[in-house]
């Protein structure tokens, strides 16, 4: 009796993992870049009973599971929609890649996020993020603007009166779902994801792509992992009932 409460406990710590998750993506919504997450289960170690009608040693499939437990919490890239904001440093990636940005401590961090702005400094203006990092070129270097505006060609190439100044980077990964997640839709490079290499995608100027996540589907999933938990939760509390009355029963 013992193990269906392990294996209710261990359903509703899975399904809380999916109902945190499913809260992230419906907070998300209307954040720039964003990527659905989802949440992917296994069924926990199985047990083998002995046999009441095979002799002992002799092969059966009397299996007892322990419940479930989180696989994985997958990423969804697909590409979410564009929206056109005519801001000059908006930019928008149709197609595979993300941006590259110097984070605070000097790490190499990525996004889809394209909400840029130029930064004036001692030594001229550069392009960087909203919250101050380091937009970084194809070269992996930071890029310095010119006065006044400038115009970017589908490629990544800066133009400035007509004179090429810089490149933007767009980097894609052999495998994008081994990045790690670093929060404010930024990923780092790890050994799962591949090391980062040019990407084909294409850039668009004055606009920004929006979250990919479908309200509807992460409204429908609430629903349907807050039912599971209930159901976990009602077996744990059935079986805390049973396992009292035989106590009782014993003593």
């Amino acid at each position: 009796m013992q193990q269906s409460l392990y294996t209710a406990a261990a359903g509703m710590a899975s399904q809380q993992t999916r109902l945190d998750t499913i809260a992230q993506n419906i907070a998300n919504t209307q954040s720039a870049g964003y990527k659905a997450a989802r949440v992917d289960f296994k069924d926990a170690l199985y047990q083998t009973m002995k046999s009441p009608v095979l002799a002992d040693g002799a092969e059966n499939n009397l299996l007892v599971g322990s419940g479930a437990l989180v696989s994985s919490i997958a990423t969804n890239f697909e590409q979410g929609s564009f929206i056109e904001t005519g801001e000059m440093y908006d930019f928008a990636i149709a197609g595979e890649g993300f941006f590259a940005v110097r984070g605070r401590n000097g790490e190499v961090l990525y996004t889809r996020n394209g909400s840029f702005r130029a930064q004036p400094m001692d030594d001229g203006m550069y392009l960087v993020t909203q919250t101050g990092e380091f937009v970084l070129g194809a070269d992996g270097d930071v890029i310095r603007l010119p006065e006044g505006g400038v115009r970017v060609a589908e490629d990544g190439t800066i133009l400035s009166d007509g004179r090429q100044i810089g490149r933007i980077g767009l980097f894609t990964f052999t495998n994008p779902n081994g990045l790690s997640k670093e929060g404010e839709t930024r990923y780092a490079e790890t050994a799962a994801s591949g090391p980062a290499q040019a990407a084909t995608g294409a850039i668009v100027q004055g606009s920004l792509e929006q979250s990919n996540v479908s309200l509807a589907d992460e409204l429908t999933m609430l629903i349907r992992s807050q039912r599971a938990y209930a159901l976990m939760s009602r077996a744990l509390s059935t079986t805390d009932n049973m396992m009292g009355l035989a106590n009782t029963m014993h003593g």
